[in-house]
């Protein structure tokens, strides 16, 4: 008789982490399960998370790529006889530490500046502006969501009196009567965000979508309109003019909650349609046909993004746009508003915990002395030795290698996304002194004299707050490289060498403790959320006060966050984009994403699946443009700018302005963008003229 086999022994059971996708601002809720030995995680849908309901884009389906060590940085690199050579992790940052307190001896703490990214968490934003302003003694820190959302957010903070993304959840985009979409291509920026869209149609609600070119999202729509690039202000206010002079001024509305409307109304009635017609290129009839659409809903929304927001009149579009959602009454009601589409993972909480040059945590204003009083208790520090506001991160970055001798830089890539991007390539250079902190050895990281390997999303617990203001957290599901430490680390290995032993923990909870304390009290009070409450409730909304408080998913309903509760018109003018076409740059040019990659792609142009799908750069054109210059599809296409030139294939579509060339933003080389791109800035937010600039387009040389 024959003996019996034991059975196979079943493989172990492996428990999905919840976790949070790393990149845009949906925050998109994803499992993320652990693989064997030496494997890549495997990410698996979440759908309990409310937020994508289990949806996930191409990005968010190969976030866990980036884990492989073979794709990104595993140990310290230092310079030595102009070359990047590996170290320890001691040399690394005894040495990023002498760099920067040798320019402070030298120059002034003012010569040392810091430049942190939307990604950061929370904790990592907070624990950066601290060591700027405590270890550093600096003014000069700012951050790359200054080119995200920051003329929303001025606009908001002179409107309401506060500055959230949207003041509501998504699920009310749905459940609304009307949405008008001001520059923002959701089907290719943030795909699970596009279901909300689908939904408000299948409501019965409808869709006007504004933009230059004929995109993806604006074929989901009951209208689009095509305004001439830099022209969205103009449009914003012809608008405005036919409510007026429609009659259809929620006039009750304006009475009670709002202030400031006569001069609001004055403005807006010099811009009468016919001269928004030429000025925009949008036919009256399609603008009529808006207003009509908008008024004959009850409940309406205006939500923009890059578009209206990336010019050196951002902040006075985006108020025009709240002008006319407060003369129509659709403000401070259930299902109606103005929101922005927040873009970076983080860009909501990154601005509003101090690494942006005029704030400290809980988004309070460096230039209030309570403010100062509050946060420096909590940091154990004088209120006076706290610097004052800096320069805005374009403007950090142009005094690189003059003013600011040298610079740590956290999550982010300006050499590719900045606007001027040669211009700011020679600023880098020009340092004395350059420290980065990254997953992967980005185009500015290679630039560096220290580069300090960092964990990722996956390899670290924090928080972060999506474009509704929900804090979430993303926990932690596989140790990282044994070479690679946190942000957190290297904050606190800085601190210290630099005499301040106390005040940089490494664990993100304890960091997370104190600014719920230093936030207490400000426009955005986290003091009553914790990590507890957020795994308990899928994400809290902020402003919460205590930990009794639920949380507000809705801004805005009995009253503004003024001082009287009142909503505040603010009277703005058309006036044109810092650089309009001329004779010998003739055609507008604006930029944007593809939604195969990532901000500057430095993450996902080493994903494979991603590259497939978008290999490269391209010059958007239409064909009677392509036909002028003698170019076809896939042939080289040289597009010049007062700053430079870029070349790239050719893709000829109808489905953009005879006037404008579109080009994609996410590559270096030859084909980069921002090479093009006019860093002129707002005078309010100082957010820099990425969306329009005047270019030349010819046929080019070669493939």
């Amino acid at each position: 008789m024959s003996a019996t086999l034991p059975a196979a022994a079943a493989p172990p059971q492996r428990t999905a982490v919840d976790t949070h996708c790393p990149y845009c601002a949906l925050q998109c809720g994803m499992g993320l399960r652990p693989g064997g030995p030496g494997a890549v995680p495997e990410v698996v849908e979440r759908e309990a998370f409310p937020v994508n309901r289990g949806a996930l884009c191409g990005k968010g389906r190969t976030a866990a790529a980036v884990l492989d060590p073979r794709l990104r940085l595993t140990g310290p690199l230092v310079r030595r006889d102009g070359e990047l050579v590996p170290a320890g992790w001691d040399e690394a940052l005894d040495r990023a530490a002498e760099g920067l307190a040798r320019t402070r001896a030298a120059h002034g703490p003012d010569a040392v500046g810091v430049f942190g990214g939307g990604g950061l968490t929370n904790e990592k934003a907070y624990a950066l502006g601290k060591f700027a302003r405590v270890a550093l003694s600096t003014s000069q820190i700012d951050y790359n969501g200054r080119f995200c959302m920051s003329s929303a957010a001025a606009a908001h903070q002179r409107a309401f009196g506060l500055d959230r993304g949207l003041p509501f959840p998504l699920e009310d985009v749905a459940r609304t009567g009307c949405v008008i979409l001001v520059g923002s291509n959701l089907a290719e920026t943030m795909p699970p965000a596009l279901r909300y869209l689908r939904e408000l149609r299948e409501n019965g609600g409808k869709l006007i979508v504004i933009d230059p070119r004929r995109t993806r999202t604006a074929e989901q729509a009951d209208l689009h309109l095509a305004p001439r690039p830099g022209t969205d202000l103009a449009l914003a206010l012809g608008m405005l003019h036919l409510v007026v002079a429609e009659g259809r001024v929620d006039e009750e509305f304006v009475t009670e909650r709002t202030a400031g409307w006569p001069e609001a109304r004055s403005a807006a009635m010099a811009h009468w349609p016919e001269l928004v017609e030429r000025i925009t290129g949008v036919p009256l009839p399609a603008v009529r046909e808006a207003v009509d659409m908008f008024c004959g809903a009850e409940t309406g929304m205006v939500l923009t993004a890059r578009g209206p927001e990336q010019q050196s009149k951002g902040t006075d579009t985006v108020g025009a746009w709240i002008n006319f959602c407060l003369a129509t009454g659709r403000a401070g009601r259930p299902l109606s508003g103005y929101g922005c589409l927040t873009g970076q993972g983080n860009g909501q909480g990154g601005r509003e915990h101090g690494q942006k040059a005029d704030q400290l945590p809980g988004y309070r204003k460096l230039v209030d002395p309570a403010a100062r009083a509050h946060v420096a208790g909590v940091w154990g520090v004088d209120p006076e030795s706290l610097p004052g506001p800096g320069r805005s991160a374009y403007e950090l970055l142009d005094a690189l290698g003059g003013e600011v001798r040298s610079l740590l830089l956290m999550g982010s890539n300006p050499v590719v996304s900045a606007p001027r991007a040669a211009h700011v390539a020679e600023r880098f250079a020009a340092l004395d002194f350059l420290v980065v902190a990254d997953v992967v050895l980005s185009e500015t990281a290679a630039m560096a004299d220290v580069v300090l390997p960092v964990t990722q999303w996956a390899e670290e617990t924090g928080t972060t707050t999506n474009l509704e203001g929900r804090v979430i957290l993303r926990r932690k599901a596989v140790d990282p490289p044994e070479g690679v430490r946190s942000d957190l680390h290297v904050l606190h290995g800085l601190a210290r060498r630099m005499g301040r032993e106390k005040g940089f923990p490494i664990d993100p909870e304890e960091v997370f403790e104190e600014l719920r304390r230093a936030s207490a009290g400000g426009p955005a009070d986290y003091s009553g959320i914790s990590y507890r409450r957020i795994t308990e409730e899928d994400g809290v909304f902020w402003p919460c006060p205590d930990e009794g408080h639920p949380g507000t998913r809705r801004l805005f309903l009995e009253r503004f966050a003024t001082e009287d509760g009142r909503a505040r018109f603010v009277p703005v003018t058309h006036r044109p984009a810092a650089e309009e076409p001329d004779e010998e740059y003739p055609v507008f040019l604006t930029t944007g994403r593809v939604v195969a990659q990532y901000q500057s792609g430095a993450q996902t142009r080493r994903v494979a699946e991603l590259n497939a799908a978008a290999p490269g750069p391209f010059v958007e054109l239409h064909p009677r443009l392509a036909e002028r210059i003698g170019v076809a599809e896939g042939e080289a296409v040289a597009v010049t700018s007062r700053r430079g030139r870029a070349v790239a294939p050719a893709r000829v579509t109808r489905d953009i302005r005879q006037d404008t060339v579109f080009m994609p933003f996410h590559w270096p080389g030859e084909g980069r963008a921002n090479t093009l791109t006019n860093p002129a800035l707002d005078p309010t937010s100082r957010m820099p003229e990425f969306k329009v600039c005047a270019v030349r387009v010819e046929a080019a040389d070669g493939p």
